[in-house]
């Protein structure tokens, strides 16, 4: 069930997160009743409704039968959010100084790795981005694109989908079969292919040769589309 898969990723086991989705579904259980709902035994039915308890996705509700009640998700996972928000600037502030990166080449594997780089790519970006991109991958983007030119950084786009976004300055292009091609403030760069889920590659480099040629290339793509546009309405 993908909506158990989702939770799993905010600290619930597989059969909390069924257990959680019963309370939520049908409010106030008690353990046995959630065991029969579910047809999990009800020894691990108890230890899973602990477990969900201590990490606040759920509530007792005591009385002459204990019972037990769902925190609403969206306060559950705000809370999770919140928590670890905090975690992540005390190991910000703790980690130990990273050695300068290499101008050498990463090369990044699996579809949601690819993508939570170009997002990073992004917001750390300053001054400028060129992209070319699918439609698909512009679509995931689109929000962060629009919060660049938001913050009036210079953002060039080729895409195959028609598409509006003040402020940006965009070339449609032929289908491009979920490339990326990525320059951000002309020292790094991400390219590759991204349509095979798991297998998708990418490779990510701060060499300036290799930026220098990917600069070149979209330039002079642009041009030829420029070229085109114009020889079309002459």
């Amino acid at each position: 069930m993908e909506l158990v898969e989702q939770l799993i990723h905010f600290g619930l086991t597989r059969q909390e997160s069924t257990i959680y989705l019963t309370l939520q579904v049908n409010g106030e259980l008690t353990g046995y009743e959630v065991a029969k709902l579910t047809g999990i035994s009800r020894s691990n039915t108890y230890n899973a409704l602990a477990g969900i308890v201590e990490k606040g996705a759920a509530y007792v509700m005591e009385g002459n039968v204990t019972k037990y009640t769902a925190v609403p998700f969206e306060e559950f996972s705000r809370n999770i959010i919140r928590n670890l928000d905090s975690i992540r600037e005390m190991v910000i502030k703790n980690m130990p100084a990273r050695k300068k990166e290499t101008d050498g080449y990463i090369t990044i594997k699996g579809e949601e790795n690819i993508l939570n780089k170009l997002r990073n790519m992004l917001e750390e970006c300053q001054k400028r981005i060129y992209i070319s991109v699918s439609s698909y991958i512009l679509d995931i983007i689109e929000a962060d694109l629009k919060k660049l030119v938001a913050r009036d950084i210079k953002v060039v786009i080729l895409t195959d989908k028609p598409m509006k976004l003040e402020g940006a300055i965009i070339y449609g292009k032929e289908q491009v079969n979920c490339q990326v091609r990525l320059i951000v403030d002309s020292y790094k760069v991400l390219t590759g292919e991204v349509n095979d889920k798991e297998f998708s590659t990418c490779l990510y480099s701060k060499n300036q040769n290799l930026v220098d040629v990917f600069k070149e290339m979209l330039q002079n793509e642009i041009t030829l589309i420029q070229m085109a546009e114009q020889a079309h309405k002459n």
